[in-house]
């Protein structure tokens, strides 16, 4: 069922309320930018917008109006990523499904790409499909994990830390003026252990503690520090990641 439709019984109707990008876009290389987009709109059919109206929104929204004349072929990935999205646009779909779209791109392409994803959002649905979970992580407000067919996770992101958070992880740096330092860190309700303890030679103090489940002791660390004399340098939390659910729920994790 897509928007209370049985996609067996209105198939043509649920595929114009829908836009696709799949991973590599069939994009013809030898025809221009604006030809390739007239010619996605008539084999669609489209009426709505056939004055030209929703190509010339998609390319507004897609920043192709510089490169409307030049053959596909020539464009860069980036800006043939950006075709891909436009013919998925040029129908004004309510739905739209991004298979990778940002796969192949350099960092900048990959923030401009993900920056249009994020716009659409606010008026289209949009469905990811994607293996880079900090890609997902940093444009979708609800995640799906899917293993072996069947889904085992669905929230938002934040939710999903929540519910799957283990042992907390906290790296610390400080200018050590104590030798009991260490000690008086491992004794801060909360901290479980000392994992990794690292003393350079200009008096440099890393630690790396584990904490238990749910428990902070940031603000009890800074303290310590504050009332030893003791320049901290750096003090981190390390949440627990999307890629670090994944592999646990489907069974990868080391």
């Amino acid at each position: 069922m897509v928007e209370g439709q049985d996609i067996r019984v209105d198939s043509l109707e649920i595929r114009r309320k829908i836009g696709y990008l799949p991973e590599s876009a069939p994009l013809y290389l030898d025809m221009n930018v604006l030809d390739y987009l007239k010619f996605i709109q008539d084999m669609r059919g489209s009426s709505a917008g056939s004055n030209g109206k929703n190509i010339k929104i998609a390319i507004d929204r897609c920043g192709l109006e510089n490169v409307l004349h030049k053959n596909i072929g020539e464009l860069s990935k980036g800006f043939r990523q950006r075709v891909g999205l436009a013919q998925a646009l040029v129908h004004d779909p309510e739905i739209l499904i991004l298979d990778e779209p940002t796969v192949g791109l350099d960092p900048n392409q990959i923030i401009e790409i993900r920056n249009l994803i994020r716009e659409l959002g606010r008026e289209k649905t949009i469905v990811i499909c994607s293996h880079i979970l900090p890609e997902v992580e940093a444009t979708c407000n609800r995640v799906l994990i899917i293993n072996e067919g069947k889904i085992v996770a669905d929230g938002t992101p934040a939710e999903l830390q929540s519910s799957f958070e283990g042992k907390g992880k906290i790296s610390l740096q400080a200018k050590y003026n104590l030798d009991s330092f260490a000690e008086k860190i491992a004794r801060i309700p909360g901290v479980e252990q000392i994992v990794n303890s690292n003393r350079s030679d200009n008096s440099l103090l890393n630690l790396e503690l584990e904490t238990d489940k749910g428990s902070d002791p940031r603000e009890d660390i800074f303290n310590l520090c504050k009332e030893n004399g003791t320049i901290l340098l750096e003090l981190r939390r390390e949440e627990t990641s999307l890629e670090d659910i994944f592999r646990k729920l489907t069974g990868k994790e080391d």
